[in-house]
């Protein structure tokens, strides 16, 4: 640790997960036309997601091992430099595959990079400021999720689906010019890494593993389609659409900032009642989101609700595995991945042969297991 803070760098951290989580979720928002312009159905262009998950996977389990002995600042901006040249490849892509190949190399750099995200940070500060500095990263997913969607349907409406993606590129070339002036040399851990495995052999760490991957999975199964449910069972334009990412963005944000106060005293407990939470918003979504002001108010809840997670699990992974941050963060960040890439691929295949509702239903029921395996296995102290 520090000892004094690099707050400047701790910003530059959050800024550049903030892009690569945008530039992940980017074709949520441009699903519709991206597809079309494409050639190809919404299902299959759904998955575009799927390989950035995919690749992240693989990526966040092994970045430890095969940065062994590099200086942490420059894995940091070569991870950047991938995310960068990821976007270009996907904004100019001329076809699907030029596509996919785009959102592979973003998932090398998504996993690498947010897998050394927290032990990075607590790098940077002295220890006393290391629940702020996390506080301040971890915020730069919420604000992800404010911003993407809105981004990508006002820049699609304006220009075309592929300027979101042009947008993502200036993002992450200040990105990495931030890192360049306020990143200090952080060399690699002098001890031999032992892998993300021994991790799970933790009480308790393989079962809370589960309950992530299958909370993770049921939020992407509906999340990924988010726009064609709205525009074909709420019935809502561009403008509208806009307005309702942008309100569940909003929501998310809200909830992530105000998720300290219950985490704090109430952590497992909370991880339980929030999958459960979002069953009765997904039904109720179902049900009664048939117009552009009913599914408005259903997205605000639900984006409260899930707000908690990621910031839930985060905090159950810095109590349970406070020594070894950078494995478990890469533990925890494969099976996040691995949870989106599930959860969009089940969701695309209710999409094709049930219709835009039917990924709701498969959120439902993999919350539900999800928020069971929470109140039967994990204690609340």
């Amino acid at each position: 640790m520090q000892s004094e803070a690099r707050w400047g760098a701790v910003f530059s951290i959050a800024f550049t997960i903030s892009a690569l989580i945008t530039a992940e979720l980017l074709p949520v928002s441009v699903l519709t036309p991206m597809a079309s312009g494409l050639s190809v159905s919404e299902g299959l262009a759904g998955q575009s997601l799927t390989a950035t998950a995919f690749v992240a996977i693989f990526a966040s389990l092994m970045m430890t091992r095969v940065t062994k002995g590099i200086d942490r600042r420059v894995v940091v901006m070569a991870m950047t430099a991938v995310m960068v040249l990821s976007n270009v490849l996907v904004a100019a892509a001329p076809n699907f595959v030029a596509l996919m190949l785009g959102r592979l190399l973003l998932g090398i750099s998504l996993g690498g990079f947010w897998s050394m995200a927290a032990s990075l940070t607590m790098r940077l500060v002295p220890e006393e400021d290391v629940p702020r500095a996390l506080s301040i990263v971890f915020g730069g997913v919420s604000v992800s999720l404010v911003i993407a969607a809105p981004i990508g349907t006002m820049l699609e409406a304006a220009l075309s689906w592929r300027a979101a993606f042009w947008f993502a590129v200036l993002v992450g070339v200040i990105a990495l010019l931030w890192q360049w002036r306020t990143l200090p040399s952080l060399p690699a851990p002098d001890d031999a890494p032992t892998g993300v495995w021994p991790v799970t052999k933790r009480p308790g760490v393989a079962m809370a593993m589960l309950c992530v991957l299958l909370s993770f999975a049921g939020q992407f199964a509906f999340f990924t389609y988010m726009r064609p449910f709205l525009e074909q069972q709420a019935h809502c334009d561009v403008t509208e659409l806009t307005t309702l990412l942008l309100i569940f963005g909003v929501a998310n944000f809200i909830g992530t900032s105000a998720s300290s106060r219950v985490l704090g005293k109430k952590l497992v407990t909370t991880l339980m009642l929030a999958p459960f939470s979002l069953v009765v918003w997904a039904l109720a979504l179902m049900f009664f989101a048939t117009s552009p002001v009913t599914a408005g108010v259903l997205l605000v809840p639900w984006g409260l609700s899930f707000a908690v997670v990621p910031v839930g699990w985060s905090t159950w992974i810095t109590r349970n595995v406070p020594d070894d941050a950078e494995n478990a963060g890469g533990l925890q960040v494969a099976t996040i991945q691995l949870a989106n890439t599930a959860g969009a691929a089940i969701g695309g295949v209710a999409l094709e042969s049930g219709g835009v509702a039917a990924p709701l239903v498969v959120a439902a029921v993999v919350l539900f297991i999800a928020g069971a395996l929470v109140w039967r296995f994990l204690p609340r102290s």
